[in-house]
């Protein structure tokens, strides 16, 4: 008998607790303002967690409109160059609009149409969330703005055009860094005012309680759908799950399920950019400290002041300064581990998956798989590692182009 024959049901991670806390991290640090929002946010999802009419909408718009389930794909070629485990990719790239976060724009836009609100605010930094946002609108009738900084806009011309065409207004963010951080300030300024007929669609696994658990909850059906794919074609569980984490969510969405399964090893990938001198990262593990950023406490790149440390990742969905509170709470009682990659290691995975499987990534995945490109030589051929393939490259393209045709060191 199979030892994982008896681990077909996953055993659910307790968190948060009432308070909307991960051990020391998340909570709700907001103005006055939105205290009450969040509060009837939190008990309008409690309402649907267990509606079976929401649920079946929402399952059945998975099915239908998006796609899932998403393949569970061997990447043969992918394997055999690396010379190790057997290597599997869960294809997110798959999901309609290219990309992971359509399970959750999908349900936060469900659930704020059934608290009668008519208007959906959201953030975006590579564009995907924005995108996801911008098309569960157009599907449920919803007007949609986005806040998107000045310099994302310009490294994401085609995800900015595809926004406009669903029908959402592109809010460009001239302020601070011009990056994702200072698009959910405005979000949250935006929302502040206007808590009465909009719904902040949160992108990510961050921000005020309850937005990191009903975001990690959406997303993950990922790795529901992963854990029954490997035991139809593995009779058993994956040794190790590799996920990219910006603010987490695609990550979580894949841990989730496995967390009670203590043989299964995960490990998140962060952005190593140029060097790990300040500035030069969003590696928030290597080089941050417990802080509070944007609603919630967590691990943020910060100086010795608390003031918010500069960014930097040729991946624009994972140039942001904090991570979401539940992966800093599995970093710090050591049930995930988390590296990074460097800008140049994402680059040539880029290249390297598009060359031996045909599938352009995105350089957020392509921090994952320079990790799997690290670790899977040296590990038994026996073994399994499901990659999560978070997105598809087209978005990045251009921006991959300017550094890859250019020869230009990074």
């Amino acid at each position: 008998m199979n030892e994982f024959a008896d681990s077909s049901t996953p055993q659910r991670h307790p968190w948060p607790d009432a308070a909307g806390r991960y051990g020391a991290f998340g909570g709700r640090y907001v103005p006055e303002t939105l205290m009450l929002a969040l509060g009837q946010l939190e008990a309008a999802y409690a309402e649907v967690k267990t509606d079976a009419t929401f649920q079946n909408t929402l399952e059945d718009y998975w099915k239908h409109y998006v796609g899932r389930p998403t393949p569970l794909y061997f990447a043969r070629r992918f394997t055999e160059h690396l010379g190790g485990a057997k290597v599997y990719f869960k294809r997110e790239d798959l999901a309609h609009t290219g990309a992971h976060k359509i399970n959750n724009a999908l349900g936060q836009c469900l659930l704020a149409k059934r608290m009668g609100k008519g208007r959906v605010i959201a953030e975006t930094g590579a564009g995907q969330h924005g995108v996801a946002t911008a098309t569960a609108c157009a599907l449920l009738g919803l007007k949609c703005q986005v806040y998107m900084g000045a310099e994302d806009i310009e490294r994401q011309k085609l995800n900015v055009f595809r926004m406009r065409l669903l029908g959402a207004e592109v809010i460009s963010v001239a302020s601070g860094s011009k990056t994702l951080k200072d698009a959910i300030n405005e979000a949250l300024r935006d929302w502040a005012s206007s808590v009465e007929d909009t719904h902040y669609c949160l992108g990510t696994v961050h921000g005020p309680h309850p937005f990191p658990m009903i975001c990690r909850d959406f997303q993950s059906v990922i790795g529901r759908e992963a854990r029954r794919q490997v035991y139809e074609m593995e009779g058993r569980l994956p040794d190790l799950l590799i996920a990219c984490v910006g603010g987490g969510s695609n990550a979580l969405g894949l841990f989730y399920d496995f967390l009670g399964d203590t043989a299964v090893r995960m490990v998140g990938v962060e952005a190593g950019g140029t060097s790990l001198a300040p500035g030069m990262h969003a590696a928030r593990f290597a080089g941050g400290a417990m802080g509070m950023l944007q609603g919630a406490m967590s691990y943020v790149l910060q100086d010795t002041f608390g003031q918010i440390g500069s960014t930097h990742s040729v991946s624009a969905g994972l140039d942001y300064a904090s991570v979401g509170p539940e992966h800093a709470f599995l970093h710090d009682s050591g049930r995930v581990e988390y590296t990074h990659a460097s800008d140049q290691e994402a680059l040539d995975a880029f290249q390297s998956c598009s060359r031996l499987e045909g599938i352009i990534p995105a350089l957020e995945s392509s921090h994952a798989l320079a990790h799997a490109m690290k670790v899977v030589p040296g590990l038994p051929k026996e073994q399994v590692v499901i990659v999560n393939l978070s997105g598809r490259g087209d978005k990045d393209v251009q921006q991959a182009a300017h550094f890859i045709l250019a020869g230009e060191e990074i």
